[in-house]
């Protein structure tokens, strides 16, 4: 099936979901408290300097072959006192964290490496560590954007939808293993399922299909 979305997919730059994050820390920081952010995964740190230049104080979970580079980063722009890193993953994510019930956590893409019942339980433990209250900005990959295009599980139900990219592009953004695909509709059904109160959901210009929900 062919898809009309051809831009990349992957492209997360300073989009509206960041945006809508960043708007909700500024909110909070004026409640005059302390404000405990998460992001996973640590992506380049963009995202955290702009929090923590907000005032927050942020953890970035990631593989431990991020620390390194990470922590450099975080050294080299002076925000060692209000950015942390912790090493795991979605699949792996600990008991207890540093700095946790959080006000807000983001989550991009991470969900779309797992199926659909696993990345539902995934969804559930975040957002345990959520205050009440506190918010979710979750991202994923799009079922009709670019990466649609010769995907094997294009039609499946949501439920069985884990499959490989088509070869052209899985060269072309580097992605070897299966993905679960979303809709803004799937997504939507995804948060209510994991127990959250689902706020909004939209798709972005390249496809990714995105969500804020809050814990209740």
């Amino acid at each position: 099936m062919k898809t009309h979305i051809t831009a990349n997919p992957l492209e997360t730059g300073n989009d509206e979901l960041e945006r809508y994050a960043l708007e909700e820390c500024v909110k909070r920081q004026q409640l005059d408290r302390r404000v405990s952010i998460m992001v996973i995964p640590a992506g380049h740190g963009e995202l955290a300097a702009k929090f923590a230049g907000l005032g927050a104080h942020v953890l970035l979970g990631d593989v431990e072959s991020q620390r390194h580079e990470i922590e450099d980063q975080i050294l080299a722009a002076g925000l060692g006192d209000q950015i942390r890193f912790s090493s795991f993953g979605l699949a792996a994510i600990p008991a207890e964290l540093p700095d946790e019930p959080f006000d807000i956590i983001v989550l991009n893409r991470g969900l779309c490496a797992m199926p659909y019942d696993e990345g539902r339980k995934t969804l559930r433990q975040l957002l345990l560590k959520l205050r009440i209250g506190g918010k979710l900005y979750v991202s994923v990959l799009g079922l009709h954007s670019e990466l649609g295009d010769g995907y094997s599980a294009h039609e499946q139900r949501i439920e069985e939808r884990y499959g490989k990219l088509s070869p052209a592009m899985a060269s072309k953004y580097g992605i070897v293993g299966p993905l679960c695909l979303y809709t803004e509709r799937n997504l939507f059904m995804l948060l209510l399922e994991a127990g959250a109160s689902v706020l909004r959901t939209m798709t972005s210009t390249y496809g990714n299909v995105k969500g804020v929900a809050v814990r209740v």
